[in-house]
């Protein structure tokens, strides 16, 4: 976990960390070759949100930088 979702694990109640696990899972960040990754493993965390925003970040697969879009999988 990163420190951001360590610290908010330790402050909300037990039943509200895992609630925010279980979201921020459920959002994936896709690059432009295929690769795809949830919010949660990628060390952040998207909790009642909406929309499916981008962002210009490096791919730890292809190594370029390019627009990943985020979306929710609704699936999960």
């Amino acid at each position: 976990m990163s420190n951001v979702q360590r610290f908010l694990a330790a402050i909300l109640p037990e039943r509200l960390a895992a609630e925010m696990e279980s979201e921020s899972r459920a959002w994936m960040i896709r690059c432009e070759c295929g690769f795809e990754q949830s919010v949660w493993e990628s060390g952040g965390i998207r909790w009642k949100a909406k929309g499916s925003p981008r962002q210009l970040r490096m791919c730890s697969s292809c190594g370029k930088k390019s627009w990943h879009t985020i979306s929710r999988n609704e699936t999960t």
